[in-house]
C-alpha cells in the first residue's frame, strides 16, 4: 500500500475528530460574528475596548482556514471512498 492511500485510510478512521473540530472552529466564530456586527455598526460595546481583545478576535478568523482544509479533504475522502464502491 503507497503512503497516499495508507494516509487517506488513516483519515477515514479519523472522520469522527474532525467533525468535532470543524464544529468548535464553528462555535468560536460566534464571538468573532458579534464582535465584527460591532465593528460594522461603530456601536463599540465590544469592538475597540482593547487591542488585545481586538486582536483575539480578529485572530478567531484566522482559524476559519483549517476548518476549510479539512472539510475538503472530507469531502475528498467520501469521494474516493464512493468510487472505490461502485468500481466493486
Amino acid at each position: 500500500m503507497n503512503p497516499w492511500t495508507r494516509f487517506w485510510n488513516w483519515y477515514e478512521s479519523k472522520i469522527l475528530g474532525s467533525v468535532i473540530l470543524i464544529a468548535i472552529i464553528q462555535f468560536i466564530q460566534i464571538p468573532h460574528m458579534v464582535w465584527n456586527a460591532d465593528l460594522m455598526l461603530e456601536a463599540g460595546y465590544i469592538s475597540r475596548l482593547h487591542p488585545v481583545l481586538d486582536w483575539f478576535l480578529y485572530g478567531v478568523d484566522l482559524i476559519e482556514i483549517i476548518s476549510i482544509i479539512n472539510v475538503g479533504m472530507m469531502m475528498f475522502s467520501l469521494i474516493r471512498k464512493r468510487q472505490s464502491q461502485k468500481t466493486l
